[in-house]
């Protein structure tokens, strides 16, 4: 692979190499000056009302004390975590009875499916009996992770695509279950262009450079998000959550237009606040429009972090950094939300569409 790296975004990586030897060297990504910019600042650590965080992993859910995982929620006024990584089968099972054991309805668990085996006599049919008694188990929703499309082959070897017929009784079936179906296809755009300075993404994938990708692994950006769409459209039925807004948080026209012509589909912002928070007049206005279809998610347990999400959602503070420079070296602004889209946002259109939670913990 070529690297091509000029400019602005070399001098910064080289740590300033050009400069005097007197001159202290300064690393772009601690490089954090205080502003001297003087604007109201209210920094929040606590949403304003009670919220359900639909997109959450918590692995060892299973087994072990959940104490000081509650602890965290409760100062983060988070009531109910939905955890999407609950397996299948038994390990699903223990999962549930332990959640409930301990704190009966702060969590809601989300089974996965197995693709071992796909294209073999048999598979969708035992597939979709798991999923059936997942759901008796105590599963409230199916995640589908992003190696649906990057990485699951059939038993020939073949890349399986997200819009897949084989796959079509899985949906079908959380649809007769009324579950709705979280799903993270493909990743940032930027991760499929040239690895320079003009790619906006530069510093994360130096920074983690699994994640690059290119046309041939595994395929074409367009081809992935494509196929989702074309399985969204394919059963009306049943309710889609696209994870990350469906990479389209950097262009809300667009997923305007796809939110218009895919009624069925909801989205959740984890991991890309920092697109929301930079244009906050555009973001506020397609949260208003669609208010009723937007869910509050944030991927990985970092309770620090959802400081950042509740002052993007809930304030109109100006020029505040994010808290992950190498996602945004750019600066946040909030949207200021009025209070009955933060209650849609926060709790209301989880409650409607994913079974099973507790409503008395949130208000009429």
């Amino acid at each position: 692979m070529v690297v091509r790296i000029t400019g602005f975004i070399a001098l910064l990586l080289t740590g300033f190499s050009s400069l005097t030897a007197q001159q202290p060297k300064i690393d772009f990504e601690q490089y954090e000056p205080a502003s001297t910019l003087v604007v109201p600042a209210n920094p929040r650590t606590k949403a304003v009302y009670p919220f359900i965080d639909v997109h959450n992993h918590q692995y060892r859910m299973g087994s072990g004390n959940l104490e000081s995982l509650v602890t965290e929620m409760d100062r983060l006024n988070l009531k109910v975590m939905v955890n999407l990584s609950g397996g299948n089968g038994d390990g699903l099972k223990q999962m549930v009875a332990n959640a409930r054991t301990q704190y009966p309805g702060r969590f809601i668990i989300f089974a996965n499916l197995n693709f071992t085996g796909i294209g073999t006599a048999g598979w969708i049919e035992n597939t979709v009996k798991q999923l059936e008694a997942d759901v008796r188990n105590g599963a409230n929703g199916l995640k589908i992770f992003k190696n649906l499309g990057f990485s699951v082959n059939d038993a020939a070897g073949k890349r399986v695509t997200i819009d897949d017929p084989r796959l079509d009784p899985v949906w079908a079936k959380c649809g007769e279950l009324k579950i709705p179906v979280l799903i993270h296809t493909a990743d940032p755009e930027p991760f499929w262009d040239e690895l320079d300075n003009d790619n906006e993404r530069l510093l994360e994938l130096y920074t983690h450079p699994r994640r690059k990708r290119s046309a041939a692994d595994p395929a074409p950006w367009e081809t992935l998000i494509g196929e989702q769409h074309r399985m969204f459209k394919k059963h009306p039925g049943t309710t889609f959550i696209a994870a990350h807004f469906g990479w389209y948080a950097n262009d809300l026209g667009k997923l305007d237009s796809l939110l218009l012509a895919m009624p069925n589909v909801m989205i959740e912002f984890g991991a890309v606040i920092a697109e929301l928070g930079r244009q906050p007049r555009a973001a506020a206005a397609f949260f208003n429009k669609h208010q009723d279809r937007i869910l509050f998610g944030k991927d990985s347990w970092v309770p620090s972090e959802y400081a950042t999400y509740f002052r993007v959602l809930e304030t109109s503070d100006e020029y505040f950094p994010y808290h992950k420079k190498y996602h945004a070296f750019w600066r946040m602004y909030g949207m200021g939300l009025p209070d009955a889209i933060l209650k849609k946002v926060y709790f209301k259109n989880a409650l409607r569409i994913i079974p099973g939670i507790d409503r008395s913990l949130f208000p009429e």
